[in-house]
């Protein structure tokens, strides 16, 4: 990559930007790194695009010179994707747009820089829902494609690319892309806009996505039940799977998860001699809602629950669901944590998450587990508590070299929604076949032949 100084980005950009957009002098801190703020990149420039055009007039000016583009969106990644190592940092959220919603055709259309919750709150209006649901409602459309984010509600309606129609993608020598349509299906040829979504900025810049509705349901409800330990728990969501249910999000917790998300957020959960909970989402028809918080009912004991709560109440309901969105929040009120999102084949689930306890006991490693039971996805946070700089390093290392090593040896893969960015690229590359590996640069070399998008990152050499 070219090295160009600041001064010289900055008089070539504001040829065609306004200078106001284009920030050169004490780049603030946030826009060089990730949600997490612990390690912090370099940029000599820091520019807010604010249309398609600027994006394209930006890369085919940092194309031509050879200067690295670092894209971001709201900031919120986890796995430091939006860490420059110089160059530009292209901030697109200001392309915040939300057109209002094609209901003929069960689509909206937004710029990358919309919030997740302002779409899904706006869709609500028309009685559409938005069905995408991570953790991170404050997350940007854009970054939700460039990572494939799943979230709770992805064992009933799929993740992020289950629900994207199109995609206008500006590629790295500013050539612009319309991929897709307003069409439930697509046989013309390759499906490119699938490229791009969870390409982690690598391949090209989403500056518009058309997303996928659907009906909001007509009744919605949850079911709280706590089991004796997580063993039990996972092993009763494989039972209500099989059943035939079809819940919306399915989600489990182990009891050090579920105390200090009551410490944190000052309330209790029922059954406080349960080992592990079990919660679960139920919507679709009053009827269907109704004749599956039955159907639990009269399963529970069959099942090993000890308790089950009927959250009927929406105040409740929503104080329940809060307290398991914020356990990454209560965890780093007491200690600065490392993020773990592996996913691993449903059956292999307990196992797994057995395996996690067992090593935690071994390396006095404090751990604490919850996720997405219904897809396999293991949210984890490894504590750092009162490690020394050096003994965090070393022992956080070796501790997550055990925990991607045994994934795998279960059929798992390095993320099932995060990405892979810097913090997870060793595990990555470790458990990646080289021929996949070479596809995958082929790929890039295609599309961005002098790799200037987010270079570094991911499955990049």
């Amino acid at each position: 990559m070219a090295t160009l100084s600041s001064a010289e980005i900055a008089e070539a950009l504001t040829q065609f930007l306004p200078a106001k957009q284009v920030v050169t002098e004490s780049i603030r801190k946030e826009y060089l790194s990730d949600s997490f703020v612990h390690t912090v990149g370099e940029a000599q420039a820091l520019v807010f695009a604010q249309s398609t055009e600027e994006v394209s007039r930006v890369l085919a000016w940092a194309n031509e010179n050879q200067v690295a583009v670092t894209p971001r969106g709201a900031g919120t990644n986890l796995v430091g994707s939006t860490i420059p190592h110089g160059g530009i940092v292209l901030d697109v959220s200001r392309i915040n747009y939300i057109d209002v919603p094609d209901l003929e055709n069960f689509t909206i259309t937004v710029g990358p820089g919309a919030k997740l919750a302002d779409v899904q709150e706006y869709v609500a209006q028309f009685g559409m829902l938005y069905a995408p649901d991570p953790g991170e409602k404050t997350a940007s459309i854009g970054g939700t494609i460039a990572t494939n984010a799943g979230g709770m509600r992805a064992v009933k309606y799929g993740v992020t690319r289950d629900s994207v129609r199109a995609l206008e993608v500006v590629l790295a020598d500013g050539q612009v892309l319309q991929l897709g349509g307003k069409t439930a299906k697509d046989a013309s040829g390759l499906a490119l806009k699938h490229l791009f979504i969870g390409s982690e900025g690598t391949l090209g810049i989403v500056t518009r996505a058309v997303l996928r509705l659907v009906p909001a349901p007509a009744a919605e409800t949850s079911v709280l039940l706590g089991f004796p330990d997580l063993d039990e728990g996972i092993g009763a969501v494989l039972a209500i799977l099989a059943s035939g249910l079809e819940p919306a999000a399915v989600e489990f917790m182990d009891r050090k998860s579920i105390a200090l998300g009551e410490d944190f957020k000052g309330f209790k959960y029922p059954f406080p001699e349960a080992g592990s909970y079990i919660l679960i989402s139920l919507d679709g028809s009053q009827q269907a809602v109704s004749y599956g918080v039955e159907q639990l009912r009269q399963d529970a004991e069959s099942l090993g629950a000890l308790g089950v709560e009927v959250l009927s109440n929406p105040a409740d309901r929503a104080r329940v669901w809060e307290l398991r969105g914020d356990l990454v929040k209560a965890v780093e009120a007491i200690s600065e944590q490392e993020p773990i999102d592996i996913v691993v084949p449903l059956g292999a689930l307990a196992e797994y998450v057995s395996s996690i306890g067992e090593l935690s006991e071994r390396t006095g490693m404090r751990m604490v587990a919850f996720g997405h039971a219904g897809d396999g996805n293991v949210h984890l946070c490894v504590l750092r508590d009162g490690r020394s700089d050096e003994a965090w390093a070393t022992e956080l290392q070796a501790t997550l070299d055990q925990l991607y090593a045994s994934a795998h040896e279960f059929g798992g893969l390095t993320s099932g929604e995060h990405g892979i960015g810097l913090a997870k690229r060793r595990f990555f590359l470790a458990s990646t076949p080289p021929e996949n590996l070479a596809a995958m640069r082929a790929i890039k070399g295609a599309l961005d032949p002098r790799g200037i998008l987010n270079p570094g990152k991911s499955y990049q050499a």
